[in-house]
């Protein structure tokens, strides 16, 4: 199993999905992170070693990639659990107009926003946040693609998945990304979203979700 990321140490109290066997959390080593197509493509950025965090896998982005490829372009994106920023930043290369990264990570924070200073993008923004916080309060600008890809064991998107649709997170029309164990079943999506793509490597079943057109808000 290709090791995943997570948010940091405010969500779990021990090695995240993403820690490399045998990793210790006191060691000083950093992340490499490579942007696999667009503007950015072979680009390579270092990240923090933040409790073991990891990109998403390229053949994982490579997927999903191809499933939003004719929406990708002119698109905002929120990137929630950001941790290396692989897929936001992957958005931008791609031809998203604004992204917005959200970990509660301080130092991952950071090297995300010095990221995007060294690929020289104004459209990415950080917020240095916990994901349900963020979540909580009603949106002021809906986004057209939503990644979440949160730490295992914690049935995050059993909390959140609703909060994006009853806070006005997601577009009528938009796309949601999630990540999930695929020992487990399939988070109970809000009744507006229709599953559009899913599959499953090894112990990670990842999924794309197509927000109907005509989706109700709470305003």
């Amino acid at each position: 199993m290709t090791p995943r990321k997570s948010t940091g140490p405010r969500l779990s109290n021990k090695p995240s999905k993403g820690a490399t066997k045998g990793q210790s959390r006191n060691q000083s080593s950093a992340g490499e992170l490579r942007i696999i197509g667009g503007d950015w493509r072979s680009r390579k950025l270092r990240f923090p070693d933040a409790g073991g965090v990891r990109p998403t896998p390229a053949r994982t982005r490579e997927t999903l990639f191809n499933w939003l490829s004719f929406h990708i372009a002119g698109s905002s994106c929120l990137d929630l659990f950001a941790g290396s920023g692989a897929l936001g930043l992957e958005a931008l290369s791609r031809g998203a107009a604004r992204a917005t990264l959200v970990d509660s990570s301080a130092p991952l924070a950071t090297a995300l926003r010095d990221n995007l200073r060294l690929l020289g993008s104004e459209s990415g923004t950080v917020s240095c946040t916990s994901v349900d916080t963020y979540l909580s309060q009603p949106a002021q600008q809906p986004f057209d693609i939503v990644f979440m890809d949160p730490p295992f064991r914690k049935s995050w998107l059993t909390t959140l998945l609703p909060l994006i649709d009853v806070h006005g997170w997601i577009k009528p029309g938009g796309w949601v990304y999630v990540e999930h164990e695929s020992d487990l079943p399939a988070p109970i999506a809000p009744a507006s979203w229709q599953l559009h793509r899913q599959k499953t490597a090894g112990q990670v079943t990842y999924c794309l979700f197509r927000v109907a057109q005509a989706a109700g808000r709470n305003e």
